[in-house]
């Protein structure tokens, strides 16, 4: 083999590999086809609505996330080919909060009734809770 296709084929190679290797640490956007609406206690500040929001983030197949402090609601767009909504409330309760399964909709559904996507009225974080800012020790309910 001459020189030329050595370097070719190893420039090739190297290419591939890495195209490989970022393929590994690229994350897919995840598309919502389903949207669960979670009735959920305990919640009593941007602190809980921010520590429901991070666990329920960190489940595979989440899009998008939303809590409601006022009312209770916890509203995630998830992929139903990858989880099952039952899935989304046992992580809120695992993180602290008592929560039930109150409805599932399309993403279509949850627009034509909201007006809006789901995730476009995330809640803000900040804190209170009473606690000098965190949210102490298991609020379910």
């Amino acid at each position: 083999m001459s020189r030329n296709k050595i370097i070719t084929s190893m420039l090739v190679l190297s290419a591939v590999s890495l195209l490989v290797l970022l393929a590994f640490h690229v994350r897919m956007r995840v598309t919502a086809d389903s949207v669960v609406v979670l009735r959920t206690t305990g919640i009593t500040c941007g602190s809980c609505a921010s520590r429901i929001n991070e666990a329920v983030q960190s489940v595979k197949g989440v899009a998008a996330t939303e809590v409601d402090t006022e009312r209770g609601w916890v509203i995630a767009g998830y992929d139903s080919k990858k989880l099952k909504p039952e899935l989304i409330a046992q992580k809120v309760r695992a993180s602290g909060f008592g929560s039930e399964i109150d409805e599932v909709l399309t993403p279509e559904q949850f627009k034509k009734i909201t007006g809006r996507a789901v995730g476009q009225n995330a809640a803000s974080s900040g804190g209170c809770c009473g606690k000098g800012g965190g949210c102490g020790g298991n609020r379910a309910s």
